[in-house]
């Protein structure tokens, strides 16, 4: 999963999340239509496995076949790319704090675990969400989230699965830079305390956290070195060296912002001897314009797999420090408020 010049794509839209996208590009969201824009992504020309190491499925996705009747499992095993599966089952409210929340999902989660190996799947993922702001992430919030996030790394290396976790702080907000660094600090320290509680295997696991990123509506702008000196700083303050890989979200950053930020991240992190590999999960920063480009029309399949194609390349020279391409400052923004897959 974690080998130079190689990322994760970010495939696990939830049926609603899907239609949101749908929706913009005038396309009804239906399952023949999901599988049809997956199977253009998956069917790709080219050794697009060179750059993608793993794609995140939904679980409507990891049993559905191409035209022909080829599964995804097998299409994606064709290409050396390993077959994830996302396992959270969404937020729900956290009582007791200003509109925080928690994941659902543990209850039955062993269970789901072994069918999603017999079918196929090798690595999973737990996305919980954190607000910056008005004393936010609360205490609770955090304990609460960290031991969900535990419990599923947990019970997924339990059953032969690989957990991604993914503690993701929203940019949501006004915040400034330092903001967000302290905040992110106390969510990831006291997520891998927990983890570490749990018995979770550091080597069997990979982190997926946002970078650290002035709030949406903050006034106060910063440079890429800024980003990439401070989330490198954070992750050296947190992060075990055990833990092999750290693929960073792209949490409503433009296609060409992500790309670029997490170039600059790798510079940093190779001036400062970092030790894991970080690199790229990215759903919205490297599927936008391949959706746009396809717009559901059959003699567009092309030109959207070319997109994803130039995206794949693009972040995996990122990954590498050596992406040359635009800064991003002219990039379409990609940001929700109140995200939710």
């Amino acid at each position: 999963m974690s080998e130079r010049g190689r990322g994760l794509l970010a495939a696990d839209e939830s049926t609603a999340t899907i239609g949101k996208r749908f929706s913009d590009i005038k396309v009804e969201n239906t399952e023949d239509n999901r599988r049809s824009y997956r199977e253009l992504l998956f069917t790709a020309p080219g050794d697009w496995g060179k750059y993608v190491s793993g794609v995140i499925l939904y679980e409507e996705t990891l049993y559905q076949k191409t035209a022909e009747g080829k599964p995804f499992v097998d299409l994606l095993k064709e290409k050396n790319v390993l077959v994830g599966i996302k396992l959270d089952k969404g937020v729900v409210p956290l009582d007791g704090t200003d509109g925080e929340t928690t994941i659902q999902g543990l209850d039955g989660l062993g269970n789901r675990c072994a069918e999603y190996y017999k079918q196929g799947a090798r690595f999973s993922k737990w996305r919980a969400v954190f607000k910056i702001g008005n004393g936010c992430p609360s205490e609770l919030s955090i304990q609460t989230n960290a031991h969900g996030l535990a419990r599923y790394a947990s019970i997924s290396q339990e059953n032969g699965i690989v957990p991604i976790v993914e503690p993701e702080l929203l940019m949501d907000g006004d915040h400034d830079l330092e903001t967000c660094a302290q905040a992110t600090q106390r969510v990831l320290a006291g997520v891998f305390k927990v983890l570490h509680d749990h018995g979770v295997i550091m080597e069997c696991m990979v982190l997926k956290p946002s970078m650290v990123l002035p709030g949406q509506e903050s006034k106060k702008k910063y440079s890429t070195e800024e980003v990439a000196r401070a989330t490198v700083q954070v992750l050296r303050r947190t992060v075990p060296p055990a833990v092999p890989g750290i693929f960073f979200l792209s949490g409503g950053q433009g296609e060409d912002q992500a790309t670029f930020n997490l170039n600059e991240i790798n510079k940093v992190a190779e001036q400062e001897r970092a030790p894991w590999s970080l690199s790229f999960s990215y759903g919205r920063a490297f599927q936008s314009s391949a959706l746009q480009a396809w717009s559901g029309k059959k003699e567009n399949i092309a030109a959207g797999q070319q997109k994803f194609l130039e995206r794949a390349q693009a972040n995996s020279l990122a990954q590498l420090g050596k992406y040359s391409g635009s800064s991003g400052s002219g990039d379409t923004a990609l940001f929700e408020k109140d995200y939710k897959y």
